[in-house]
């Protein structure tokens, strides 16, 4: 349709979350086709969605009508839709609307799959795949179940766990530099504010720091979401 282009793939462990990726703008006369693919997905059981919505540069009220029409349905079946890579302008309003509220943003498509495998309990992919080898074994001679199942339950948590601290480990590391200042956070520049507040919140994305360095912690600190998504990427990288 003129205005609007949708694409659905999956993505996240197993292929187990639908992404509609949404270019142009919706309003009245294209939010049927949002809603088209939408309603495709979850004829399909698909309940876990992420909507991209990085190529869209606007969003009336019928089309944020659409989100929160099917949001209540999908959590029901225990899924939910996640939103991403909004541009600023078009995030303001989903802000000034109060929709941060009833539906979840994210930066990047990545840091939903995330959102999505940690609310999961870490087993998004692997509950499908392990319930047929667990048949299978439980029906083999008795010499597999005592050598294999227990090391394959123990180990996935701990690798996971692993990655999650290796990952926050520069982090953890700015947090101790600058706990010392914790105290004295008005004699911070913008720059060092920045920096201990993806200390203190390193699971935060760019869009959730800002609001939170424009609170009294901060002292109502003002930065742009470029300046601070730019930060989070010298940082973490």
């Amino acid at each position: 349709m003129e205005g609007i282009q949708t694409t659905i793939k999956y993505t996240g462990p197993g292929d187990s979350i639908g992404v509609i990726k949404v270019g142009g703008y919706i309003d009245t006369t294209t939010s049927s086709e949002l809603e088209r693919s939408l309603s495709s997905l979850l004829k399909k059981n698909q309940f876990r969605i992420v909507v991209d919505l990085g190529d869209v540069d606007y969003i009336s009220s019928a089309g944020w009508g659409i989100f929160i029409s099917e949001i209540k349905g999908i959590k029901e079946n225990n899924g939910d839709l996640k939103l991403v890579r909004m541009i600023p302008e078009v995030y303001e309003v989903f802000e000034l609307l109060e929709f941060h509220y009833i539906l979840k943003a994210y930066d990047t498509i990545d840091d939903a799959v995330d959102a999505f495998v940690k609310e999961s309990g870490g087993s998004l992919a692997t509950a499908p795949k392990a319930a047929v080898p667990q048949e299978t074994v439980a029906a083999a001679p008795a010499l597999t179940p005592n050598v294999t199942p227990a090391p394959s339950k123990t180990t996935a948590p701990k690798m996971v766990q692993t990655a999650e601290d290796d990952e926050d480990d520069d982090l953890h590391a700015k947090a101790e530099m600058l706990k010392e200042k914790e105290a004295d956070i008005d004699d911070m520049t913008v720059d060092e504010k920045i920096e201990h507040a993806i200390s203190k919140y390193p699971h935060l994305g760019a869009w959730q720091l800002k609001k939170a360095l424009n609170t009294s912690e901060y002292s109502y600190t003002s930065v742009g979401w470029f300046e601070i998504r730019k930060k989070l990427k010298s940082l973490k990288r």
